[in-house]
């Protein structure tokens, strides 16, 4: 309501302004008139005049409003630009955050790439140290299990053959006593007790016998090797050997022997 009286009083100014401008206009046509045209006859005074719109007035309130209106859009223009700058840095701005952002992306990952081949070259180094350690360690043991297993044969040669050089003084101690010729004629004498004489058997039969035995005198094989009697003499100590089984064990058990060979040479 204020705003429409002032500007309704702001009108009635401007009328009273146009209305004085008006008369003074007019006051200065008549004296200019008269003052010019004294000699010329009176005539009654006529005027042309036009009618000049309120709106087509150049006013001061117009003329500042004019001047407002141009300094207005100047800094409309003007925050236009200024907005523009802002937009156009901010956007520059925004694109040198994304490629710092890429950049530091792919320098991290870089950076992670380097670590893991780092990490498995150290893990690498690490197997091979232990995979070398390990085949040092598996050689050092295999060297120690050789040299255990010499060691171990080489006692147990020299156990079997102190055990054979101790059997063999038995033996001979044996045979020394006479044990061995006990033995030979008490195996003679159980294999000629059950030997048939075949017809084809002379005088001065000599056989060559090897017998295969078992702790205890069972007989496993028999196989005549040389002979001079023929093949029906052969079967018939093959047989008196089978039949004399279980032979008979010498008193010195050093004596034994798993294969056995005498000479069959019965009496006649």
């Amino acid at each position: 309501m204020i705003s429409m009286n002032k500007k309704h009083k702001n009108n009635i100014v401007s009328i009273l302004l146009a209305c004085t401008l008006h008369v003074v206009l007019f006051s200065s046509l008549i004296f200019v008139y008269e003052t010019s045209n004294a000699n010329i006859p009176n005539r009654p005074l006529m005027l042309k005049a036009s009618l000049i719109k309120e709106e087509n007035l150049i006013t001061p309130k117009k003329i500042e409003d004019k001047k407002r209106r141009a300094a207005e859009e100047e800094k409309r223009l003007s925050d236009i630009k200024l907005e523009k700058e802002r937009i156009e840095r901010n956007k520059k701005a925004e694109q040198k955050r994304i490629e710092d952002q890429k950049k530091e992306k792919e320098r991290l990952r870089q950076e992670e790439i380097a670590n893991k081949r780092k990490k498995e070259e150290e893990q690498e180094k690490k197997r091979v140290e232990a995979e070398r350690k390990r085949l040092a360690d598996i050689e050092k043991q295999r060297a120690e299990n050789e040299r255990i297993r010499k060691e171990i044969e080489a006692a147990e040669k020299q156990a079997q053959l102190d055990r054979e050089l101790e059997n063999e003084q038995k033996r001979l101690d044996a045979m020394m006593s006479g044990a061995l010729s006990r033995y030979m004629y008490a195996l003679m004498l159980k294999i000629e007790n059950n030997w048939i004489q075949p017809i084809g058997a002379g005088k001065g039969l000599s056989c060559t016998v090897d017998v295969r035995q078992l702790p205890g005198g069972e007989v496993v094989s028999v196989s005549v090797t040389v002979c001079n009697g023929d093949e029906s003499v052969r079967r018939s100590i093959e047989a008196a050997v089978y039949k004399a089984s279980p032979l008979p064990n010498p008193e010195d058990p050093s004596l034994f022997e798993r294969n056995l060979r005498f000479i069959f040479e019965p009496i006649q």
